[in-house]
């Protein structure tokens, strides 16, 4: 049984490997080998999504396999079956499951054990691992390398924030700026283990609370929605606390040659004026095309060995 539910699960080439794979496919001109063929997965979305669900729907359906949608409302969850039972049900049906939930990864973990099937992790509460591989993707298909680029990652220390830092910490000499309001920042323990990764490799995390202390020459500058899917703010005047962080033009003017990203679905004028969203700096539509790229990529990892039964 092999799945996707967090980038600590994967060795670093093979991740490489994933990423690498992402960035071609919005080029392969040819259609895709049918990998997945006679396979079923269901995609499970209990949170909203867009392009996440769009493009884990359209990867399946291009490798050839069939899938299952299940919304919110529709399954036994509602109404107090376990999660170990659920999980058994998908395990005797489907060959595989993408599963958004905004609930604790441990939720996924049960449901990948019980049915002894993949399980993709499309988002959890603590990490969104398919948006560090699409964003590490976008990346490399812009620059053409990730070693050696500064990233300022402005905004919350959610769960893309965490993914971000988790799939840079893989690579060399990358300079990681998390600029994030206080009391909205990346878990301590989180950031300690991202650094003592990253010095492997040359790579540094530097956290502030304050977006005019930093000092590096962005490449990218990186913001995402103030409100996560999923969660609430500790406190009522959080608008306040994150006023300061919008990305506007006069924030991109002082890292001139950076492009800007967004994981999306994008606020014009909370996180994100829209004059840079949608400016000619902007690569957030191509980093959102590669959501597909990244589902191809992850799906055909999981099932690389075609002759796999991943029941």
């Amino acid at each position: 049984m092999v799945g996707f539910l967090s980038l600590d699960d994967v060795d670093t080439d093979e991740l490489h490997k994933i990423v690498g794979r992402s960035a071609t496919v919005l080029d392969q001109p040819d259609p895709l080998e049918k990998r997945l063929s006679g396979k079923v997965l269901g995609v499970y979305f209990a949170k909203t999504s867009t392009r996440t669900r769009t493009a884990f729907s359209t990867a399946a359906l291009r490798l050839g396999a069939s899938i299952v949608q299940y919304g919110p409302g529709d399954l036994q969850l509602n109404t107090g079956e376990s999660l170990h039972d659920t999980g058994r049900m998908f395990g005797a049906m489907l060959d595989g499951l993408v599963m958004r939930t905004a609930g604790p990864l441990e939720d996924m973990r049960v449901v990948a054990r019980s049915g002894g099937l993949p399980v993709v992790n499309a988002m959890a509460a603590q990490e969104h691992p398919t948006q560090g591989v699409c964003d590490a993707a976008a990346m490399l298909r812009h620059f053409g390398r990730v070693d050696g680029l500064s990233v300022l990652y402005v905004g919350e220390g959610n769960n893309t924030a965490v993914a971000l830092g988790k799939i840079l910490s893989t690579y060399r000499d990358v300079t990681v700026v998390f600029a994030t309001p206080k009391g909205y920042g990346l878990d301590a323990a989180l950031l300690d283990s991202l650094r003592e990764k990253g010095a492997e490799s040359g790579t540094r995390f530097v956290e502030t609370h304050d977006l005019d202390t930093v000092g590096i020459t962005a490449d990218v500058v990186y913001t995402t929605r103030w409100q996560t899917t999923g969660t609430a703010k500790p406190s009522a005047d959080w608008r306040e606390d994150f006023r300061p962080f919008h990305v506007d033009d006069e924030v991109m003017a002082r890292w001139p040659e950076a492009v800007f990203m967004h994981d999306l679905p994008a606020h014009r004028g909370d996180e994100v004026k829209g004059s840079v969203l949608d400016g000619d700096r902007s690569i957030a539509w191509e980093q959102a095309r590669m959501k597909y790229g990244s589902a191809v990529a992850i799906l055909e990892w999981i099932y690389r060995d075609s002759g796999q039964s991943a029941r």
